[in-house]
């Protein structure tokens, strides 16, 4: 059941390569004619701009491989991938493990690995109800995007271990805080044997306090083989206070009953 393996080796996208051309290309003409840096270094900077926004694109597959949506053989069994990010939370995050079961429903969360260690029993208590846990990251930084390849290499591997240890299984995907990340992060999950996982489909739940506007967001338009983002962890509140996680779930659930859409692990999508 597991997806195709990620290879060690990591091998740069066209674009990469192309930037990397540029740069030796740039500096070559700064050493053989100093007098022309200014018009070689223009370009550079521009290439530059051009790889900080695909980072900000979570679902850009230019900066290296990227999975947005199931794979065929899934979506023709009519299976989604509900993905749940940012917990585990000790008040929420039970509650949504509770939805699930009254909707026989299998997700995946995408768990940070220093919520694992808070709150390790709650993390074990998802796989014993049938979910997997995969890599967010160890401590969910703002500025993961912007990490050195040190500190981003340790932010994925620590979690990895936490993960591993706590729950008896290591992750198999990886998603970046918000999304965002930089073309240095591809050789880290390439070590590690991870791959990268963003979405199809998002409600914005973690900002949005608006239940109908989250619902309308993930529901429309929704098929089979759609990656689905929820969160338990930093979940925005109604006016009444109630995570809206807890408002659109049993909605969600049910738009997948009446299409005949049946939610599964990531992992089980490859089966």
């Amino acid at each position: 059941m597991a997806p195709p393996p990620m290879n060690a080796r990591w091998t740069p996208t066209p674009l990469l390569k192309g930037s990397a051309a540029l740069h030796v290309g740039a500096a070559a003409v700064a050493i053989a004619r100093p007098e022309l840096w200014p018009w070689a270094l223009g370009p550079v900077l521009l290439n530059h701009l051009l790889l900080t926004a695909l980072g900000l694109w979570p679902r850009s597959t230019l900066l290296g491989p990227n999975l947005t949506r199931l794979p065929k053989a899934a979506a023709n069994r009519g299976e989604v991938a509900l993905s749940i990010d940012d917990g585990p939370e000790s008040v929420v995050t039970p509650r949504v493990l509770d939805i699930l079961d009254e909707y026989r429903a299998k997700a995946t969360f995408f768990c940070v690995g220093k919520r694992i260690e808070n709150y390790a029993e709650l993390g074990r208590e998802i796989v014993r109800r049938g979910h997997a846990i995969e890599n967010h990251s160890y401590r969910h930084l703002n500025y993961f995007s912007l990490l050195g390849p040190r500190t981003l290499g340790y932010e994925v591997a620590r979690a990895q271990e936490v993960i591993g240890a706590i729950t008896g299984r290591a992750p198999i995907f990886f998603r970046a805080p918000a999304g965002l990340r930089s073309p240095l992060l591809d050789p880290v999950l390439a070590r590690l044997k991870l791959r990268l996982a963003s979405w199809t489909r998002r409600g914005f739940d973690a900002v949005n306090r608006d239940p109908d506007s989250v619902y309308s967001r993930l529901a429309t338009g929704l098929a089979a083989g759609d990656i689905l983002l929820l969160h338990d962890g930093h979940a925005a509140r109604t006016r009444s206070g109630t995570p809206v996680i807890l408002e659109v779930l049993p909605r969600l659930l049910s738009a997948f009953a009446q299409a005949r859409l049946t939610p599964v692990p990531l992992e089980a999508a490859f089966a």
